[in-house]
């Protein structure tokens, strides 16, 4: 099963998130929610990089992905990255959904 765990700073912003495990819905490399996860957390942190202009603190190997923000000054380039940190637990949250809670289990730190 992943774990997707999601920290949040006092102003209710996700400052933080890990992923961790395999979902063992199908096989490695065939697994549509191993990759749905990964292709969401991914997609973040690139983001973070492009469009926010951030650098997120982020790490990844086999079966673990994190990533830690510390917000700009800038409120335009801050709510974007808030966004973007909110859309991963969002996608992970609708994956969940789909495909239960014995797959991926999200929750807040």
């Amino acid at each position: 099963m992943i774990r997707a765990s999601f920290k949040r700073d006092d102003s209710g912003r996700i400052v933080s998130f890990a992923m961790t495990g395999h979902s063992g819905y199908a096989t490695k490399g065939q697994d549509i929610i191993c990759a749905g996860v990964s292709a969401v957390a991914q997609t973040a942190i690139g983001s973070l990089q492009e469009l926010a202009g951030m650098n997120p603190d982020y790490y990844l190997e086999d079966g673990y992905i994190a990533c830690r923000v510390m917000y700009p000054e800038n409120a335009e380039l801050a709510l974007i990255g808030a966004s973007l940190m909110e859309s991963v637990r969002i996608g992970c949250i609708q994956i969940q959904d789909s495909y239960g809670k014995t797959h991926l289990t999200v929750f807040d730190e």
